[in-house]
């Protein structure tokens, strides 16, 4: 099998692009044919632009999209509308080009006698697999509105969950950024000028000073190179992630480190608090469970811990000893998911735990700016205070030998 881009229009004249896995290219325009696409183009391409090409497409449909697209269907199936019209009117709702052409083909395959779930699992990509899986649930059960609404609920505070995240982060980003430019812009335009006039005045720099001067002169010739330099740090760290192993160690070093693991640690053991708490509820097993919640850690420590867990579960162990087994998991966390295999309430403590865990990661993201502002001041002017040391230390001895 290889992997072809191609270019087409949908019945409305909608540019679609994408990448699909073929033995050949007739095999992709009978494909692109049978789901009532026009083909404009199709070239075989590599694997590392399918991943450039699959992150951008997964990029421009967001999560805020599904929720709303979950949301949407399920208050229209509860309601009563069938759900081929639910779609239709769903579709006439959506701004986003690239989510309303999945919509539509997902409708065409209801249409063509596959199942809600089998459509969306057709496009892995931008629906999760906690949706399909529910959606399947909820079809098998004839409860596919209530699964659609705990899709959307679920969804909903995941986002919550990334925003307090990244609320978190916003304060310690920007100020690092106002830092370092005031930092350069002393070095790159206010200290030569200063460093000009000691230089004239013939007198011995000190070490400091000295210092000072040979930064700013580089900080003057090569500021580019300054602002280059943290770029090609977060491509070499995306670069590197791309490899398992890789991934594996920075992602064990962000939930190993004593502040950053405060946010991240806290945050993933409330995604799979969460996780296995709207799977059990809807019935669906253990393994099974672990498994979805593995795919969407995004830490490669938790997913193969987690993957170890299944496979624990499968031999018949507990799911408590299985976790217990993995000194990733607190000891809180084991002894609330001991006391619900226990009771036979395990959604139910899996519910305590998603809540405690997302009141930490809550609490912590109130304290960071609090926590963090008193080093930066500290930080900046101690920076502050070095560059002043510098320029007044052989101004002293300038006004020493005037004096005398």
């Amino acid at each position: 099998m290889n992997n072809y881009s191609f270019k087409a229009l949908d019945a409305d004249g909608i540019v679609i692009r994408g990448i699909l896995e073929a033995d050949n290219v007739s095999s992709v325009h009978e494909n692109l044919a049978a789901r009532g696409l026009f083909v404009l183009h199709v070239k075989q391409s590599s694997l590392l632009f399918k991943k450039i090409i699959d992150k951008f497409i997964t990029w421009r449909i967001t999560r805020k999209d599904i929720i709303e697209f979950s949301s949407n269907l399920s208050l229209m199936v509860r309601a009563g509308v069938p759900i081929l019209s639910a779609l239709d009117d769903i579709i006439d709702t959506i701004d986003n080009k690239q989510l309303k052409s999945t919509v539509r083909d997902i409708k065409k395959n209801i249409e063509m006698g596959s199942r809600l779930s089998d459509s969306l699992d057709l496009h892995k990509k931008i629906f999760p697999d906690i949706l399909v899986r529910l959606v399947r649930v909820g079809e098998e059960t004839g409860r596919l509105e209530e699964s659609l609404s705990e899709v959307a609920d679920h969804l909903q505070k995941m986002e919550d969950l990334a925003t307090t995240v990244k609320r978190a982060l916003i304060y310690p980003f920007f100020s690092l950024i106002t830092t370092g430019a005031a930092v350069i812009f002393w070095l790159a335009y206010v200290l030569p000028k200063i460093m000009l006039v000691i230089r004239d005045l013939g007198v011995t720099m000190p070490l400091l000073t000295v210092i000072l001067y040979e930064l700013s002169k580089f900080t003057e010739n090569y500021w580019y190179i300054l602002l280059i330099i943290p770029v090609l740090i977060f491509l070499v760290i995306q670069a590197m992630k791309l490899r398992p192993e890789t991934r594996y160690h920075w992602d064990y070093i962000k939930i190993k480190l004593p502040i950053v693991k405060l946010l991240v640690y806290n945050k993933l053991l409330a995604l799979f608090s969460e996780q296995l708490r709207l799977l059990i509820t809807a019935g669906i097993t253990i393994d099974r469970s672990l498994d979805v919640a593995a795919d969407v850690m995004g830490n490669e420590v938790f997913k193969r811990a987690i993957l170890k867990s299944k496979a624990d579960v499968v031999a018949g162990n507990k799911i408590s000893d299985a976790l217990s087994a993995r000194s990733i998991f607190p000891p809180l966390f084991i002894r609330m998911v001991s006391i619900g295999e226990s009771s036979g309430n395990l959604d139910q403590q899996f519910s305590f735990l998603a809540r405690h865990y997302y009141k930490l990661v809550d609490d912590f993201s109130d304290k960071v700016g609090k926590m963090i502002e008193p080093v930066l001041i500290i930080t900046l002017g101690c920076l502050m205070g070095l560059m002043v040391a510098g320029v007044l230390l052989p101004m002293y001895d300038v006004f020493t030998k005037l004096a005398g």
